[in-house]
């Protein structure tokens, strides 16, 4: 591996997020083409690597990042930081069973918007546009279930039943 590509993949590591070409080279000092070139060199350098590591090419730029195979490690040896808010907003929609999101708001305040858009992110909640296309149907994913070690929830009443239901 030349000291270039060498180079970019500190920066990318340093970096921890995905960066365009044109920053590559600016932060590596030298030409697009170079830098280019020198990714190229890193990313079949790393293809060949039977490692944890891989260097990918994601709609925001390249980016150093553990492989697929490895992500269960995440949820083991990472927690999540999620604040009281979130927690309670995770709580409401886990109890409900399948909760609309405007009834959340309702429950919660209008910072559950926020809350789930992290929790949507983590991959604790799944949401899906309602029939009518006004708001979402919210309902907790398998990962909540795993990461929380819980392996069922209370019965949700016949309502959020019927609303789980449509979810799938």
């Amino acid at each position: 591996m030349t000291s270039l590509s060498s180079k970019i993949e500190a920066i990318l590591y340093l970096k921890a997020q995905p960066l365009p070409i044109a920053k590559i080279a600016e932060y590596a000092g030298c030409e697009r083409a170079e830098a280019e070139a020198g990714l190229l060199e890193l990313m079949a350098d790393y293809a060949h690597r039977d490692g944890a590591l891989e260097v990918v090419e994601t709609p925001n730029g390249y980016c150093l990042q553990l492989r697929e195979a490895f992500h269960d490690l995440i949820q083991r040896l990472i927690p999540v930081d999620l604040g009281v808010g979130a927690l309670r907003t995770l709580a409401a929609i886990a109890l409900k069973g399948s909760i609309s999101q405007t009834k959340l708001v309702e429950l919660r305040g209008s910072g559950a918007y926020q809350h789930v858009q992290e929790l949507v992110g983590l991959g604790f909640v799944k949401k899906r546009r309602q029939a009518d296309g006004r708001s979402y149907w919210l309902q907790v994913t398998e990962k909540f279930y795993q990461y929380f070690q819980v392996e069922q929830l209370p019965q949700p009443t016949a309502t959020c039943r019927d609303a789980d239901r449509s979810f799938h």
